[in-house]
C-alpha cells in the first residue's frame, strides 16, 4: 500500500473543505473505534482466562491438576499481554511511517524546483526507465514513477536488512533490537524534518529502509509465544495494526498537507509528529514489553554466514537455518521453502494490482482525492474487521485451507474490479480484495512461525519479511513492463486483459496452497505445534 497512498494528494485543492472535514471526522471515528476495539479485546481475554481457570478447577480436582490449570492460565494471560503490547507498539510505528505517504508527490514536486544534484541524477534514471517501457513523457507521470523509485528503494533496503535484524534478535534478544530499530527510525524522521535538500531527504529514507525491522521483530515476538492459538491471534492482530495504521496514517498526513500547504516547509509538521510517534513507541516498548526470547534459548543463529541472509537464492531456501546447531528436519525445510515461495509470489502479484488500483479508479471513474480516501478507508476498515473478528479465531491447522480460499477469492475480485462499470461492482470487488488481503499474510505468517526452534524464530520471520520486501520492490516494476509489453494499456495496466494475466497467474499459484494440506511436512509441523 506504500505506492497507492503516494498519489492521494494529487488535485487536492478543489476539494479542500470537504476533504478536510472528511479527514477530521474519520480520524476521530477511527480513534474511537480503536479504543473500543482494544477494550473489547482486553475484556474477551480476561473473560476467556476466567473461564479457562474455572474449567481447569472443575475438571482437575486434585492439587497437581490445579497447578497445571494455573500454569496454563498464567501462560494465556502473559501471551495476551504480549499481543496487546505488540499491537499498540506496531500501530504507533505504522502511524509514524504512513504519515509521509500522501505527502510524497508534493515533496518530490518541491525538491524538483530546488535544482538538487542528486534529484537530477535520479530524474535521469526515471527518464531512462520511461524510454525503456514506453511511458509517455508527461509531467503528470513524473511523481508517480519517481515515487515508485523511492518506494522500491525503500523495499529493497528492507529486503537486505530484515533477515539480518531477525538473526541478531536470535542472538541478543527481541527487545534490545526493537529498541535499537525504533531509535534509528526516530533518527530518520528527524532527518526528514530538517531535510532542506533532497540529499538529506533521500538519506532519511535510506536510514529508515535499513532500520525498518520493527515488523519482522514483532512477528518474531509473536512466534515466541508457546500456544499455536495465541500465535494465530497475534499474527491477526499484527494485520489489524497494519490495517488501522495504513488507514489512519495517510488521513492524518493528508490533513496536515491541507493545513500546511502554504507553509515554506510544509512537511516539517508531519515529520515532527512522526518523531513523537516514535518517541512514544520507544517509551512504550521500554516500559511495557517483556523479553520473549527464553533465557538459555539463544544460540548461533547463522549470522556469521551473512551471505545466507543477503542472497535471494539462499533466502528462498532458508539456508541460514541449516547453519544453526539445531536445524529443522528435511520435511519441515521443504514445507518452509514452499510457504516462502507462495508468500513471495502472492505479494509479487498482489503489489502489482495494489500499485495500479488508484490509477484505474482515477481514469475510469474520475475519482477525486476525497473519493480515493474513502476507497482506502473502506479497504482498511474491512481488513481490520475481518482480521479482528475472523482471522484471529482461525483454529490451528486450518490456516492453509483458509489461505487457499482467500487466494482463490482474488480471481472474482480482480474480475469485478477489471470489468466494473459502476461503483457497486467496484466495491464488491474491493470487498473480496480486502478479504484476501486480511487473511493471506497473517495466516502464512502463522504457519511459518511454527518452524524453527526458539532461538531461530527471529531468523525465520526476518527471512519471510525479506521475501515480502523483495516482492514489493519488484512487483510494481514488473507489472508496468508486463502490461506495456502486452500493449493493453496507456499506463500501469488499466484494461481487462491486464487483469486476466493476473488471474491466470493466481490460478497457477492457488493449487499450491491446498496441496500443502496433504504434505507430510505440514502434518509434522502441525503435530509439533499442538
Amino acid at each position: 500500500m506504500v505506492q497507492i497512498h503516494s498519489t492521494i494528494l494529487k488535485k487536492t485543492l478543489p476539494y479542500q473543505c470537504t476533504f478536510g472535514t472528511f479527514v477530521r471526522t474519520h480520524v476521530i471515528l477511527l480513534f474511537t473505534l480503536l479504543i473500543c476495539f482494544c477494550s473489547v479485546i482486553q475484556f474477551s481475554d480476561h473473560r476467556r482466562c476466567f473461564k479457562s481457570s474455572q474449567r481447569s478447577r472443575k475438571t482437575l480436582g486434585h492439587w497437581s491438576g490445579e497447578m497445571a490449570g494455573d500454569k496454563t492460565t498464567s501462560e494465556d494471560v502473559r501471551s495476551s499481554r504480549v499481543i496487546r503490547v505488540v499491537f499498540l507498539a506496531l500501530l504507533l510505528d505504522l502511524l509514524g511511517f504512513t504519515l509521509i505517504l500522501p505527502l510524497l508527490p508534493s515533496i518530490l514536486d518541491h525538491y524538483s524546483q530546488t535544482g538538487d544534484g542528486v534529484y537530477q541524477s535520479l530524474q535521469s534514471v526515471v527518464d531512462w526507465f520511461r524510454g525503456v517501457v514506453g511511458v509517455p513523457m508527461e509531467t503528470k507521470y513524473n511523481s508517480v514513477l519517481f515515487g515508485g523509485l523511492i518506494g522500491s528503494l525503500y523495499s529493497l533496503l528492507q529486503f537486505l536488512s530484515s533477515p539480518i535484524t531477525g538473526a541478531l534478535s536470535d542472538d541478543y534478544g527481541r527487545k534490545p533490537l526493537l529498541l535499537l530499530t525504533t531509535v534509528s527510525l526516530m533518527a530518520s524522521y528527524i532527518l526528514w524534518a530538517f531535510s532542506h535538500s533532497f540529499t538529506i531527504f533521500l538519506l532519511s529514507r535510506v536510514v529508515g529502509g535499513i532500520c525498518k525491522g520493527n515488523v519482522s521483530l514483532c512477528t518474531a515476538i509473536v512466534a515466541d509465544l508457546p500456544c499455536p492459538k495465541a500465535r494465530n491471534k497475534g499474527m491477526a492482530m499484527i494485520g489489524v495494526a497494519f490495517s488501522l495504521g495504513f488507514t489512519l496514517g495517510p488521513l492524518m498526513g493528508a490533513y496536515f498537507a491541507l493545513r500546511l500547504k502554504d507553509a515554506e516547509v510544509f512537511y516539517q509538521g508531519p515529520a515532527l509528529l512522526a518523531v513523537l510517534f516514535s518517541l512514544a513507541d520507544l517509551l512504550f516498548i521500554f516500559f511495557m514489553l517483556p523479553e520473549t526470547l527464553q533465557k538459555g534459548a539463544s544460540e548461533s543463529s547463522g549470522i556469521q554466514h551473512s551471505g545466507d541472509l543477503l542472497f535471494p537464492v539462499a533466502l528462498f531456501k532458508f539456508t541460514a537455518l541449516t547453519r544453526t546447531q539445531n536445524p529443522p528436519s528435511e520435511q519441515k525445510m521443504l514445507h518452509l521453502k514452499a510457504l516462502g515461495l507462495v508468500y513471495f509470489t502472492y505479494l509479487f502479484l498482489f503489489s502489482g494490482l495494489e500499485f495500479t488500483l488508484s490509477f484505474l479508479t482515477h481514469q475510469r471513474f474520475q475519482f477525486s482525492s476525497m473519493q480515493q480516501g474513502k476507497m482506502f478507508f473502506f479497504i482498511g476498515i474491512t481488513m481490520a474487521v475481518i482480521q479482528g473478528g475472523y482471522a484471529r479465531r482461525i483454529k490451528p491447522g486450518h490456516q492453509i485451507q483458509t489461505v487457499s480460499v482467500a487466494i482463490i477469492s482474488l480471481i472474482p475480485a480482480f474480475l469485478l474490479i477489471g470489468i466494473a462499470w459502476n461503483l457497486t461492482l467496484l466495491y464488491s470487488g474491493l470487498f473480496l480484495y480486502s478479504f484476501a488481503a486480511a487473511i493471506v499474510v497473517p495466516c502464512l505468517s502463522t504457519q511459518v512461525s511454527g518452524h524453527g526452534s526458539a532461538s531461530q524464530k527471529g531468523t525465520v520471520m526476518g527471512i519471510l519479511r525479506s521475501l515480502g520486501a523483495l516482492a514489493r520492490a519488484l512487483g510494481p516494476t514488473v507489472n508496468i513492463i508486463l502490461c506495456i509489453w502486452c500493449n493493453e494499456m496507456c499506463l500501469c495496466g488499466l484494461k481487462l486483459k491486464k487483469h486476466i494475466i493476473f488471474h491466470i497467474l493466481y490460478i497457477t499459484v492457488s493449487p499450491l496452497c491446498p496441496a500443502f494440506l496433504k504434505s507430510p511436512g505440514l502434518a509434522c509441523a502441525e503435530a509439533g505445534l499442538e
